[in-house]
């Protein structure tokens, strides 16, 4: 990865790999529970970061080895495990169950816009008229994609229950994102991510069992089980592991337009793998929220 062009390959395939979380997330929740999901997911994630991470921190000239959890840390890290972990998988899984993994990967194409208002109303970073353009843009795609093109739904509360579960989804992930930049950032990101990974394990564990697993354990195909696997360590390990070196060599904007590759991917993933139909009217959306986005990003490069 030392050269720029290798970088931009390897940050095509996180996205890829992030675009196929959506795939596996469908496949995975007709025979397990959301919760449950979110379990199986991190405790896998947990336990391969854990095997690897030595050698990553040297590739990433960081050791966690040098951090040590304080008192003064624990509240942060049960913030961005909870809500940026448990939350955000929580009702992802819980939207896959009603909406397409179409709609669900427009709708988190919403990102970074939640994350840039998030910013604005709690740690007052500035937003300009272009960044308002922006933010207006990707709403209006959210609307109409959650709507499809019908606003008297708004009116009568007619829509898909899935669309609004992953809008609560992206604020959790927004809010986690704000959160970390505010309160963390003396945390190394390879200790964030992976304490973050271990407090979502051990809280989604007794939310698990609320489930019963005795159940549906039986019943679980391997399909399903090796889409876990899948989204455990190409979505949230390699995926993760990929952007920290490209933040570290290219920067965090250029890092992040990637982002906006993941509903393209999803798209076409879905109607390849699932068969789900590709209405015109959602590539309209999806392009008016990745406009949206990269208006955003581009106005955030600004001094």
């Amino acid at each position: 990865m030392r050269s720029k062009r290798s970088i931009y390959g390897w940050m095509t395939l996180a996205a890829f790999c992030w675009a196929g979380a959506f795939i596996a997330g469908k496949l995975s929740v007709p025979y397990i529970p959301p919760l449950s999901l979110t379990f199986l997911r991190f405790l896998v994630a947990t336990v391969v970061l854990f095997g690897v991470k030595n050698r990553v921190e040297q590739k990433l000239e960081t050791r966690m080895t040098e951090y040590r959890v304080t008192k003064k840390d624990w509240p942060v890290l049960l913030f961005t495990g909870v809500v940026g972990m448990v939350f955000y998988h929580g009702f992802f899984f819980s939207a896959l169950q009603y909406t397409t993994a179409i709609n669900s990967s427009i709708i988190a194409a919403m990102n970074p816009i939640i994350t840039v208002v998030l910013g604005f109303f709690f740690v007052k970073e500035r937003i300009s008229g272009r960044a308002l353009l922006g933010i207006l843009i990707s709403f209006a795609g959210v609307i109409l994609t959650i709507t499809s093109f019908d606003l008297t739904l708004l009116a009568s509360m007619e829509v898909n229950p899935g669309d609004l579960l992953m809008l609560l989804a992206v604020i959790s992930w927004a809010a986690y994102s704000v959160f970390s930049k505010a309160k963390a950032s003396h945390i190394p990101p390879m200790a964030l991510t992976y304490y973050s990974f271990l407090v979502c394990t051990l809280v989604s564990l007794p939310l698990a069992l609320l489930e019963k697993p005795w159940e549906w354990a039986a019943k679980v195909p391997w399909t399903a089980m090796a889409a876990v696997v899948y989204m455990s360590i190409f979505a949230s390990v390699i995926g993760y592991l990929i952007q920290q070196i490209s933040i570290r060599r290219i920067g965090p904007s250029r890092t992040s337009v990637f982002i906006n590759l993941v509903p393209v991917f999803s798209i076409l993933l879905s109607v390849l793998i699932l068969s789900e139909e590709l209405e015109p009217v959602k590539l309209i959306t999806a392009a008016m929220i990745i406009t949206g986005v990269f208006i955003c990003q581009t106005e955030r490069k600004q001094p």
